[in-house]
């Protein structure tokens, strides 16, 4: 190629580079959109009794903007309360797949906890006013129509906290925020629940031990926010305290003693003590086998003596099987976890000793504490 046949060449390509260029920056993308003017779903002044415990969800539907480009159009959903005027929503969140669709899909539970938002009290009735906004990033246009929902809120917390802890002058860890004793949380979600003692003095709960925590208290049977508890007299006792955020829920059971129930004896043959963290034990104690026609008989659970303000009452904690081979040293872990049984009978549900226990001294240690992923029991022969 000659050398005036390139510079042609290079300045014809040059040429339309520029003319390319040039086109693009003639091209402006606009954002400008019209404003939903309709909506479908849901209809207005729609009842709606949330369930935030369940995968229950509704549907909020409008009709499409159209964006003078004929680009794109992204969406949000606002909520505002009652008599608001959007100026302030109290919560806005991006339409499905990630704001492209003419839809969202909002839980129950998320309706539940705009509704606090919103300045609707648990167990309460109220309105939330939604509208859809419409936009290309920016410029964004208000639906020029809102609609009304009437929601009512459940008993129970609309944020239910990952974590409780328990801090107080009247509880083992004392009021040192950051010793504060975790709540054992249950697999049913939002329940938490803890064996424990407490002392005169006074006690409340926390989401977490640092920082300004929020504050949670009992009121009869029933959670509240802040406030303490106050524990008098002068004696220490053990309880078990279970907290449902769920439905605000609170219980306190006296667990006035744990013993280990000796099948054959059909009877406690040993009291534990309660020695803190949850933890009962048995210390240095002769384990005699009763000698059947068929041999040693080792089988043993437990059982706790309670109270719940009113009455006694007891608990059978045993194993998870009707019946059980004698452990080994090999035996799993799972052969010891402690399950809570309906039947009272003499011999079912029952753990059996390792036969080396027989005749000798052991600890047996009963751990319902809070660091345990399972409530479990074990066996130790003093030699």
């Amino acid at each position: 190629m000659s050398i005036k046949y390139f510079s042609r060449y290079f300045l014809a390509a040059a040429a339309v580079l520029l003319a390319f260029s040039s086109c693009k920056k003639d091209k402006k993308v606009s954002t400008v959109v019209t404003p939903v003017s309709n909506f479908f779903a849901p209809q207005d002044s729609q009842y709606i009794k949330l369930q935030p415990t369940s995968a229950a969800t509704v549907t909020f539907e409008w009709e499409q903007s159209l964006a003078a480009d004929g680009g794109l159009v992204q969406y949000e959903l606002l909520f505002d309360k009652d008599g608001g005027d959007f100026s302030k929503p109290v919560y806005s969140v991006a339409s499905d797949n990630n704001g492209l669709y003419n839809k969202a899909t909002v839980t129950h539970k998320d309706l539940n906890k705009i509704a606090a938002l919103a300045g609707i009290e648990s167990l309460g009735v109220g309105k939330l006013k939604w509208a859809v906004l419409a936009t290309k990033g920016v410029n964004g246009q208000k639906s020029t129509i809102t609609r009304t929902l009437i929601v009512e809120r459940p008993a129970g917390f609309a944020d239910i906290p990952t974590d409780v802890y328990l801090t107080g002058s009247a509880t083992e860890a004392g009021d040192d925020l950051s010793k504060a004793i975790r709540l054992k949380a249950l697999a049913t979600g939002g329940e938490f629940e803890i064996y424990t003692s407490l002392k005169p003095g006074t006690y409340h709960f926390v989401d977490k031990t640092t920082g300004t925590p929020n504050t949670f208290a009992i009121q009869g049977n029933q959670i509240s926010s802040g406030n303490e508890i106050t524990v008098s007299g002068t004696d220490t006792k053990v309880y078990r305290i279970s907290l449902d955020f769920n439905n605000a829920a609170a219980k306190l059971t006296e667990i006035k003693s744990l013993g280990l129930w000796y099948c054959a004896d059909n009877a406690i043959r040993f009291p534990l003590n309660y020695i803190g963290n949850g933890t009962w034990k048995l210390t240095n104690t002769e384990i005699d086998f009763v000698q059947e026609s068929y041999g040693g008989e080792e089988r043993y659970k437990f059982r706790l003596t309670t109270n719940d303000g009113t009455n006694d009452g007891t608990e059978w904690w045993g194993s998870s099987n009707s019946d059980n081979q004698r452990p080994t040293d090999a035996s799993p872990a799972a052969y010891f976890y402690l399950n809570i049984i309906a039947s009272s009978d003499q011999w079912n549900y029952a753990f059996k000793f390792n036969g080396n226990v027989d005749k000798q001294h052991c600890d047996i240690n009963v751990y319902f504490s809070p660091d345990k992923a399972n409530y479990t029991h074990e066996v130790i022969i003093n030699k």
